[in-house]
C-alpha cells in the first residue's frame, strides 16, 4: 500500500502570530491543510485571507475550550454553560465536559460552522480543538452528535480508525481502544470519511528537548509511517515576543513552523517514500457507504 500523510496546522485564527506562520506554510505548499477557530481573536484576519485566495484546504476547528490565561475567548452563542466564571470558554476539557449542556454545545457547533462558511471559506474537513468532544476526560462523549452533524455537512473528519502502537500520546491515554473503535464505527455508519491513523507528538517542550531532537523524532516517524492515510498536526507560530513571554511552550510552536521548511525533513519525506496528501483524498477514497437507518437512530440520540 501507499503511505500517505496529511500535515494539518491546528489553531488557524488563534492569533496574528499563528496566522502569519500558517499563511506562509500554506502559500509555500509545505503543509496539507489548516483548521480555523471561529471563536478566536485572529479569526477575521485568517478568514479574509482564505476567502481572498479561495484557499481550498482549510477546515473547521470546533473550539469549546480557551486554554491560555493570557489569550481568552468566548463562545459565539453565549450560553452560560459553555463559559467559566469569567465569561470565557473553559480552560480545560474536564471542566467543559462537566459544565456544558448538550443542547448548548450542539447549537455552538452549528454557529461555528455557519460563521466559517459565511466568511467565504469552502470548508475541507472538521476536527476538534483539544479533543473536547471525545469524552476522554470524564467519559462524557459528544462524538455521536458531532459526527452526525458532520455527516449532514457532507465533510470528512479527523477522527481516526486505528491506534498506531508507537504513538506516544495516544498510548498514554487510558482505555482509548474502545472509544476509538466506537467512534470509527460510528463514522462508517454515518458515511463520514476519516483517515486511518492520527499521529501525535507532545504539545510542549520535553525536558532537555532541542529543535534538533524534535526534528529527528519527527523524521524517525516518517520512516515508520504505517500503510494507509495518516494525519499529524502541528501548531506553528512565528517568533513573537509577546507570545514567547505569555503563552506556555510557544518555543515549540516556533519549532513546528520551522520544521516544514527544513531540508532534512523534506528529504526524509521523499526518501521514506511518503506522499503528502490532504482531505480531498480522504473524501474521495476513504468514504464508506452510510447505513440508511443511521439518521433516524441518531436523531433520537441528539434530542
Amino acid at each position: 500500500m501507499i503511505r500517505k500523510l496529511i500535515i494539518n496546522c491546528d489553531d488557524f485564527g488563534q492569533s496574528p502570530a499563528m496566522n502569519q506562520a500558517i499563511m506562509h506554510l500554506l502559500e509555500e505548499g509545505k503543509v496539507s491543510s489548516a483548521t480555523i477557530m471561529a471563536v478566536a481573536p485572529g479569526f477575521e484576519e485568517a478568514a479574509r485571507w482564505c476567502s481572498r485566495r479561495q484557499q481550498r484546504n482549510v477546515g473547521l476547528h470546533l473550539t469549546m475550550t480557551s486554554e491560555f490565561e493570557a489569550l481568552r475567548w468566548s463562545s459565539l452563542t453565549g450560553d452560560s454553560s459553555l463559559h467559566d466564571d469569567g465569561g470565557h470558554q473553559y480552560k480545560t476539557v474536564k471542566d467543559f465536559e462537566q459544565g456544558a449542556h448538550t443542547k448548548a454545545v450542539l447549537k455552538e457547533i452549528v454557529a461555528q460552522y455557519e460563521r466559517v462558511k459565511q466568511s467565504g471559506i469552502v470548508i475541507s474537513h472538521v476536527d476538534n480543538h483539544m479533543g473536547s468532544l471525545y469524552g476522554m476526560e470524564t467519559g462524557r462523549s459528544l462524538l455521536p452528535q458531532t459526527l452526525w452533524r458532520i455527516s449532514r455537512w457532507g465533510l470528512p473528519s479527523r477522527f481516526f480508525r486505528y491506534i498506531h502502537p508507537e504513538d506516544p500520546l495516544l498510548g498514554s491515554l487510558k482505555n482509548i481502544e474502545r472509544p476509538v473503535a466506537l467512534g470509527s464505527g460510528l463514522a462508517d455508519t454515518l458515511g463520514v470519511p476519516i483517515p486511518d491513523y492520527l499521529l501525535s507528538h507532545p504539545f510542549g517542550v520535553e525536558e532537555g528537548e532541542t529543535y534538533d531532537r524534535f526534528k529527528q523524532s519527527i523524521i524517525t516517524k516518517m520512516y515508520s509511517l504505517p500503510d494507509g492515510v495518516s494525519e499529524t498536526y502541528i501548531h506553528p507560530g512565528i517568533d513573537d515576543p509577546w507570545m514567547l513571554a505569555n503563552i506556555p511552550h510557544w518555543e515549540k510552536r516556533v519549532w513546528e513552523y520551522r520544521l516544514p521548511f527544513d531540508d532534512d525533513f523534506t528529504y526524509a519525506i521523499r526518501d521514506a517514500s511518503v506522499e503528502l496528501t490532504d482531505y480531498r483524498y480522504v473524501q474521495e477514497h476513504l468514504k464508506r457507504p452510510r447505513v440508511k437507518s443511521a439518521g433516524r437512530l441518531l436523531k433520537r440520540l441528539i434530542r
